[in-house]
């Protein structure tokens, strides 16, 4: 049986958080768990995640309650381990992931769907600033990153270009992920 994990990646400004939302309030009724992520940085800016300490997130980690974690731009991000159990009640789950970190995610849950989010480089730009949660400096380094990644043969991958208006692009997640949950 397919595994019914979707692993959302793209760079920064691609408007994952905005997809992740437009097909949550779509998918809420047909049993699609959307995981929160642990994030070392405060609440806001569009993102719905749930803010830890270094602290905290470091006594998490020890404890052994992320299945999936990672660094990226200073911060640390984790996925609860909660989506294992989902997972087994045969539930389908999307995260929000990272494309330096595809690979571990992979050695984990080899048979998760990998949905990459892309936009052109000029609406990267545009919606970094206009999100305000990082400094002119944190915006060019997000936008210098090209995270490589590299997908096995054989894995599952869909693009989804989502330089245009998000109905658009919602859309096709949405499809995306429907198709996942109909396995």
């Amino acid at each position: 049986m397919k595994s019914r994990l979707i692993y959302v990646m793209g760079p920064s400004g691609a408007g994952k958080d905005s997809l992740l939302g437009f097909a949550r309030a779509r998918l809420a009724a047909e049993g699609v768990l959307f995981a929160h992520r642990y994030i070392t940085r405060e609440a806001g800016g569009g993102e719905n995640h749930i803010a830890l300490t270094d602290t905290e997130f470091e006594a998490r980690s020890r404890l052994g309650l992320f299945a999936l974690q990672w660094r990226s731009h200073a911060l640390r991000y984790g996925i609860g381990v909660e989506i294992d159990q989902w997972l087994a009640l045969g539930c389908t789950v999307v995260v929000n992931g990272s494309r330096a970190y595809v690979s571990e995610a992979l050695a984990r849950y080899p048979r998760m769907t990998l949905v990459h989010v892309n936009a052109a480089q000029h609406v990267l730009a545009a919606r970094l600033a206009s999100r305000a949660r990082e400094t002119p400096e944190q915006v060019a380094a997000r936008l210098a990153r090209r995270a490589p990644f590299e997908v096995p043969e054989g894995a599952s991958l869909t693009h989804i270009d989502n330089s245009g208006r998000l109905e658009d692009a919602g859309m096709a997640f949405v499809a995306a992920v429907q198709r996942v949950a109909m396995g």
